[in-house]
């Protein structure tokens, strides 16, 4: 396993983030961050690059976060969360119908902000207890490209460099998305100093669980 996401310093930005592939592998919800639905980024880029035929065991891991994780593995990266009341209510109670929950955590409250140091939020959904989506908020640094925050990104991985990612059409130089056979991950650069930069995992396996129960759901309502 290789680590990597060190300190990012541009334009007086501060970024640490470690990134590493493995083998094992809200409803509190920022609105203002711009964050395409997954329809949106699959419809807007038409596809010619190789397909990504990475499966869940390849998909990368964030300074120990990863699609997959249980709501304790996530808390106990962040000590104190679990007695946070703005996180506990979403984190003990009851999921949705459909099995889904969410919540959001702010790296700088807890005794972990310096692992986390550059991060402002994590936002988990999950399904059946387990993360399905993964969206991690940054601070900065501010790229004049998106190819070079998913360049950084990309360093040590078997992630297929930025000139295998799809840009996001009307976005080109800000969002790029990579689909792969288990997971896609979408990477977003701007903001004022890059205070919107954003990377965001989601279990593709996970989605297409969910949109089956709806579907059923459904179904199931129609006289």
């Amino acid at each position: 396993m290789k680590i990597f996401f060190a300190t990012f310093l541009l334009i007086g930005a501060c970024v640490a983030c470690e990134i590493r592939p493995t083998s094992s592998q809200t409803q509190h919800n920022n609105s203002a961050l711009p964050s395409p639905s997954p329809t949106q980024t699959t419809e807007a880029a038409v596809s010619d690059k190789a397909p990504c035929s990475l499966v869940m065991d390849q998909a990368p891991v964030l300074n120990g976060l990863r699609l997959g994780m249980t709501t304790e593995q996530v808390l106990a990266l962040f000590p104190g969360s679990k007695e946070d009341p703005q996180v506990s209510p979403y984190v003990s109670g009851p999921g949705g119908p459909f099995g889904t929950s969410s919540f959001v955590l702010r790296p700088e409250k807890y005794e972990s902000k310096e692992k986390f140091a550059g991060i402002s939020q994590i936002t988990f959904r999950l399904l059946d207890g387990r993360v399905s989506s993964l969206y991690v908020g940054f601070n900065g640094p501010e790229w004049q490209h998106v190819d070079q925050f998913v360049a950084k990104f990309t360093e040590g991985t078997n992630l297929p460099p930025a000139e295998g990612w799809e840009a996001y059409v009307g976005m080109d130089t800000q969002m790029k998305t990579l689909k792969c056979t288990d997971f896609e991950i979408r990477i977003f650069a701007g903001g004022k100093g890059g205070n919107l930069n954003y990377v965001e995992m989601r279990d593709l396996r996970a989605d297409k669980t969910l949109k089956d129960r709806r579907a059923k759901a459904k179904q199931k309502a129609t006289p």
